[in-house]
Parts: C-alpha cells; sequence; structure tokens
C-alpha cells in the first residue's frame, strides 16, 4: 500500500502494517493526518507515524488483526 502525504510516497507492506490487508479499498483512502506526520484511519481504528511508517525495524511491537 502507498500512502501520498505532502509529496512524499510512502510505502507500507502488508507484511509490516498487516491491519490494512483485508480491509476495503474505501476504509483505506478514509484517512486523516491529524497533525503534521501522524495519520489515522477512523473505520480501522489504526494510527501511525511517519517515523513508524518509514521505519517499522524500530517498532518490533505490531498488533495483528483478528
Amino acid at each position: 500500500m502507498w500512502l501520498l502525504a505532502h509529496d512524499r510516497e510512502f510505502f507500507m507492506p502488508y507484511k509490516n502494517f498487516p491491519w490494512f490487508k483485508e480491509q476495503r479499498v474505501s476504509a483505506i483512502v478514509n484517512v486523516e493526518e491529524q497533525s503534521p506526520g501522524h495519520f489515522y484511519w477512523p473505520e480501522l481504528d489504526v494510527d501511525l507515524t511517519a517515523e513508524i511508517i518509514e521505519h517499522p525495524e524500530r517498532f518490533p511491537n505490531v498488533a495483528h488483526s483478528t
């Protein structure tokens, strides 16, 4: 999955961001930037910072969808 924000592209592989894998496109594209670099998907109750998206290896505790 790709996220475009402020002329930046963020690649979000399902391996690191499993919450998006089985979701409807409408839920994925419904994203809010609540503060600079802080993104929230209200239908999925997922919030991520640009740092987490760019460096998922720094944040090894990944919650898994049920």
